[in-house]
């Protein structure tokens, strides 16, 4: 089964999913303190594309002790926490992060496996769901048992600063029209009296706000299962924002029991959605004077 997971800095969570999108689990976890970044020497979360480089700690018990990725024989306790404040407790599992985006997070001064960014157990006393790290992510050791145990090296995993929120269209319809307007009007040379339509205050919307607060992506679910108006700015294309609406799609799809889905993709994304276990319908036609195909899951 192809998985990947998905870390969220604001959120603090990290999910693991399947390729085409089912959510399998989700944790609390904790990352670095002094929030995100790429610089050696920075003790901050690495964002971008990374997959897992490798698996270390396996038969290990639980609280095992791991000092440069070896374990020292220890288990932590209480009572050996509190002889020793000053370290960093990396505790049962190891999962080494590797950067997959040369001068971002991979190489030179940027390089996350060098910097050696891991998943890791860490101290019940940890407060998870808040940053506190030194730039690793921290879990609670039962959790990352369970997680170590599923995935398999080179599983991708992506760190990410977007908020993603879900509501309806009065709540935030000033922020996703500013990003439909600019992809569709704009780029795209979409009519404006045609994006904007009955169905948006029957839907359930998604809007992507980047660390900064600016709405970079948005989405929304009709009632009837169909998908739509998934639009990012051009900027953050190629950086897990349109996964992460997908995603999004697909578990308010699955809390309203829609179990049959349907989108008209434009033709140039069709391979997108098909990531996404979406199959082609009938044959392409013309919408706002742009290719597009009807796909459809379940």
């Amino acid at each position: 089964m192809d998985q990947r997971i998905r870390i969220n800095l604001p959120d603090q969570t990290l999910e693991l999913r399947e390729t085409n999108g089912r959510l399998l689990a989700r944790y609390l976890v904790s990352t670095a303190a002094k929030g995100a970044g790429e610089v050696s020497g920075s003790y901050q979360t690495p964002r971008g594309k990374h997959l897992i480089r490798a698996k270390i700690g396996d038969g290990q018990p639980a609280n095992a002790v791991f000092v440069a990725r070896r374990p020292t024989g220890e288990v932590w306790t209480p009572e050996l926490g509190a002889a020793f404040p000053e370290r960093d407790w990396i505790l049962t599992r190891i999962l080494w992060l590797s950067g997959r985006e040369p001068g971002f997070n991979r190489l030179g001064k940027v390089d996350t496996m060098r910097r050696y960014v891991y998943i890791h157990g860490t101290p019940s006393v940890t407060h998870l769901g808040e940053p506190g790290s030194h730039g690793c992510i921290r879990m609670d050791n039962g959790q990352l048992v369970e997680l170590f145990d599923q995935v398999a090296p080179y599983t991708p995993v992506e760190i990410v600063d977007y908020t993603l929120r879900e509501g309806h269209w009065d709540e935030l319809k000033d922020d996703a029209f500013a990003v439909r307007e600019a992809v569709f009007v704009q780029e795209q040379g979409v009519p404006l009296e045609m994006e904007v339509d009955e169905f948006d205050p029957l839907s359930r919307h998604l809007l992507v706000r980047a660390a900064d607060g600016t709405p970079i992506g948005t989405a929304r679910l009709l009632p009837d299962g169909h998908l739509g108006r998934l639009a990012v700015l051009a900027p953050w294309r190629d950086k897990g924002v349109g996964r992460g609406l997908m995603d999004g799609l697909l578990d308010m799809a699955q809390q309203a029991g829609l179990a049959r889905l349907e989108l008209h993709a434009q033709t140039q994304a069709a391979g997108f959605y098909r990531t996404f276990g979406f199959v082609e319908q009938d044959e392409e036609f013309l919408e706002a004077g742009i290719p597009h195909l009807r796909m459809v899951r379940g």
